[in-house]
């Protein structure tokens, strides 16, 4: 079953030739994770974040950091380096509508996502910071384009620099029901994928950028 792909053909000289070529798969899921101030390691431990599960949005199934600290950061390993394609987070909402006033939008404002080669941020890039949402208009879940390479992603919050926007939590915390990292993986589909790109450089002597980063990190 090739969940995830989706492809268009045409005929050209040597026969069928994928014309555009989709296969995207939740890379973090069941991966190793770690957090910064966890509020309780077992009850509601980081890897709730990756667990798959996300139909109960209050505590049960996110995991949570601990309250009144300066930072809030989250980390999933992705076991190696893969080319990622979009990010999305759904935070807590308690079970109640996601709105403006909702006691969890303000934690969730100002929020980064890095990518990184190792275990510190600061060795990798900024893949997205939010500086424009209010409590009534960020969205949740959120889906951020994140076209980079990467083994570590990084969800990062801070209550330092006074003074905080207008809605603003007076301290950083995570509750996060589920990260998703979506990109090019390497199971059977994916080798699709690779073989698919493999053809149109045969065929059509060019190879799209989607490609040389399949087959690059296949």
């Amino acid at each position: 079953m090739l969940k995830g792909i989706t492809f268009l053909v045409y005929i050209f000289g040597c026969g069928i030739i994928p014309f555009l070529v989709r296969a995207y798969e939740n890379l973090a899921l069941r991966k190793s994770t770690w957090q910064l101030y966890p509020f309780d390691d077992v009850k509601y431990s980081a890897d709730r974040a990756v667990d798959g599960q996300k139909s109960d949005l209050s505590w049960l199934q996110c995991t949570a950091s601990a309250y009144g600290k300066p930072i809030a950061e989250w980390r999933v390993d992705l076991g190696k380096v893969f080319s990622l394609h979009h990010i999305l987070i759904q935070y807590t909402t308690d079970n109640k509508e996601w709105d403006g006033d909702n006691i969890y939008s303000p934690f969730f404002l100002g929020f980064s996502i890095y990518i990184s080669n190792t275990t510190n941020k600061k060795d990798g890039v900024l893949c997205f910071k939010d500086i424009n949402h209010t409590r009534a208009t960020i969205p949740n879940p959120v889906n951020i384009t994140c076209l980079y390479h990467g083994r570590f992603v990084f969800y990062y919050n801070n209550r330092t620099h006074l003074p905080y926007p207008v809605g603003y939590s007076a301290f950083a915390y995570n509750s996060i029901c589920e990260v998703e990292v979506y990109g090019i993986g390497s199971g059977p589909r994916n080798l699709l994928t690779v073989l698919l790109c493999l053809s149109i450089h045969i065929c059509l002597h060019v190879c799209p950028s989607y490609c040389l980063s399949t087959i690059r990190f296949y």
